[in-house]
């Protein structure tokens, strides 16, 4: 499904470069749930973001679902996040002015998903967080757990073939956070959604099959 060869990435610095990531070879299989861990600043996040388009790498060569990734045009790239891939961010980032079922359904219309599937497919998944009784709130007025959960369902309302997640549980406390990772769980297993988390947690890695450790830019094991 993913395939990094020789993937590194830089700034410059000075006369010189200040390397972030070096030399990443990396493949990750469907329906695989990787956790990628390391110290702050081993490039973590960085990775995570060439994973999911967001970062173009400065050097290497990047396969996403068999297609080169410096070949694609802009719009290829946005079918894909539209399409195909879902985000979970630490901080949420959900839309304040737009209420939970808003939040929920704007994927669906940059996806331009007719009216009645848009409903039916926020409406399961509403009922599938218990969030129905939330529907009409603004994030402001949901506890960190349940903006998360929001963010979850506004990640998966368009049915992506991956999500990768930032640390999801950065800003939660263990209960939330261990309802957070049971549901990472079910959706891998489950629904067979492929799943990239970063992570500090030790704990959290261990809902995965796999863990990605990395160290000063390169993966250390």
């Amino acid at each position: 499904m993913i395939q990094l060869k020789g993937i590194s990435k830089h700034y410059p610095a000075g006369f010189g470069k200040t390397y972030v990531l070096r030399n990443i070879n990396l493949g990750i299989n469907e329906g695989e749930f990787v956790s990628i861990m390391g110290p702050s600043g081993s490039g973590k996040s960085t990775l995570l973001h060439i994973l999911g388009l967001l970062e173009e790498p400065s050097e290497g060569e990047y396969l996403f679902l068999d297609e080169k990734v410096d070949k694609l045009t802009e719009k290829k790239r946005t079918e894909l996040h539209r399409h195909r891939i879902g985000f979970v961010f630490q901080a949420y980032h959900l839309i304040d002015e737009l209420t939970v079922y808003e939040n929920i359904e704007t994927p669906l219309l940059y996806k331009g998903t007719s009216s009645s599937e848009r409903k039916s497919r926020v409406a399961e998944l509403l009922d599938r967080f218990n969030m129905v009784a939330k529907k009409d709130l603004f994030p402001s007025q949901l506890s960190g757990g349940q903006q998360q959960l929001v963010g979850i369902a506004r990640a998966i309302v368009h049915e992506p073939k991956i999500i990768f997640a930032d640390e999801p549980t950065g800003n939660l406390h263990s209960e939330q956070a261990k309802e957070i990772m049971e549901l990472f769980r079910e959706l891998n297993q489950k629904d067979k959604v492929s799943i990239v988390q970063v992570t500090h947690s030790e704990a959290n890695a261990e809902y995965g099959n796999r863990v990605i450790r990395l160290k000063d830019g390169w993966v250390s094991e």
